[in-house]
């Protein structure tokens, strides 16, 4: 097993979001997307290793308010959105004090439950391998952009049928675990080209729900008041 106190928690956050300004310290359900988030990892019924990675001043009092780690991000870092060391660049830091591994948590799934997150870590903690990603099964049809059909027919079947088609897994974007020191390697949990090189997590599709644009900052919100 894994030990807690080997792995860092992190929430990672900014303020430059194009397609939703500010929507992690927006008025969100009488809170923010990101006191939400850090408020569900200290309800846990681990004593985790919670960081928050920040840059923008906003963002840094309120994770002095809530009491957690917090790594002084680069400028660079939050305004980065392709370099893997740079956007991570916490990595060296974790590793000179002394933890192995990190749990990535998102902070723009309001929807995603504690118990979602403790069964996350509990699964990557057991585990042998030293990754794990949080995917949405999907029963349902896909085609290539050449038009042909990847999805492998059921056989014995002659009409489209979704309870027959063999299941296939969609990035969740909300959970990800890995090893620290193979960022330096530029690699990121795992092989992702390689059969089982990344360990999945089933998740529910309704905790995964991502606020990307602002219909869906209004939903989201809706859904939690409800």
């Amino acid at each position: 097993m894994k030990k807690l106190d080997n792995i860092a928690i992190i929430v990672q956050a900014r303020l430059n979001s194009e397609r939703v300004p500010q929507k992690m310290i927006r008025p969100f359900n009488n809170t923010t997307l990101f006191e939400l988030i850090l408020d569900k990892l200290k309800s846990s019924k681990y004593n985790l290793n919670i960081f928050a990675s920040v840059h923008e001043e906003e963002l840094v009092n309120i994770a002095k308010s809530k009491k957690v780690n917090i790594y002084e991000r680069s400028y660079e870092s939050a305004n980065n959105d392709n370099s893997l060391q740079k956007i991570y660049e916490w990595h060296n830091k974790l590793q000179e004090i002394g933890y192995q591994y990190v749990v990535l948590v998102s902070g723009c799934n309001p929807l995603l439950k504690i118990e979602t997150i403790d069964k996350f870590i509990e699964q990557f903690r057991l585990q042998e391998e030293e990754n794990l990603f949080a995917v949405i099964e999907k029963k349902q049809y896909y085609w290539n952009k050449e038009g042909a059909l990847v999805t492998p027919w059921p056989q014995r079947q002659t009409i489209m049928n979704t309870k027959a088609v063999e299941s296939t897994f969609e990035a969740a974007h909300v959970l990800y675990a890995s090893r620290l020191d193979i960022i330096k390697n530029n690699m990121w949990m795992g092989d992702f080209e390689k059969e089982k090189g990344i360990s999945l997590f089933p998740m529910d599709e309704l905790e995964a729900f991502d606020i990307d644009y602002e219909w869906q900052f209004n939903i989201a919100e809706l859904l939690c008041k409800k």
